[in-house]
């Protein structure tokens, strides 16, 4: 696994050894940075199921200027903490070692918006339509925002969710890439 792009291109990135996280592969990595645009400009990123914070290094790596990492199980925190120290800007994440419900109530509380979410939970264990509501409920969200969510391909999201529209979808073996941009009027 390595970063595609960018500051901090071909850098090799750990992941844990056991199957306990399901990274993202650099083949779907690349497609689904090459559908939200190569580059980014500032952007305020949030990881939500972080894994080995290989998204979020990514986004980082291509011009977004901070990233937030959640992962709750610390074995991965550790190894996303030991792959955000071979990017030698630490200071540009954030890791919360939180279940995602608990770090979106803290994110909200600290006033917190992002333009970019990352959604990629274990497929067993999907939540994202609730993670969306919560993200809406909170308003964690900028009015241009954009969400990517990775599912199993047999995962039917809708194509609206309140102020998000669906502008693309791509299935990729048994993974699907889900991409919603916020819409909401200021």
């Amino acid at each position: 696994m390595r970063v595609i792009s960018g500051n901090y291109r071909k850098m090799a990135l750990k992941s844990l050894s056991k199957d306990t996280t399901r990274p993202t592969t650099d083949k779907i990595k690349e497609s689904l940075f090459n559908m939200l645009g190569p580059y980014f400009n500032g952007e305020q990123v949030l990881d939500l199921y972080s894994g080995s914070g290989a998204l979020a290094i990514e986004a980082v790596s291509r011009g977004a200027k901070k990233a937030v990492c959640v992962e709750k199980y610390f074995p991965a925190l550790k190894i996303i903490q030991e792959n955000i120290q071979l990017t030698k800007e630490e200071q540009k994440f954030v890791t919360l070692k939180q279940p995602a419900k608990k770090a979106l109530l803290q994110l909200a509380d600290d006033n917190a918006t992002f333009d970019l979410v990352f959604l990629d939970p274990p497929y067993a264990k999907q939540t994202i339509l609730q993670d969306i509501q919560q993200l809406l409920n909170l308003d964690l969200l900028t009015k241009e925002s954009r969400i990517v969510c990775e599912t199993d391909k047999s995962v039917e999201l809708p194509e609206k969710i309140q102020t998000l529209q669906c502008i693309r979808q791509q299935n990729y073996g048994i993974t699907k890439i889900t991409i919603y941009r916020n819409e909401a009027e200021e």
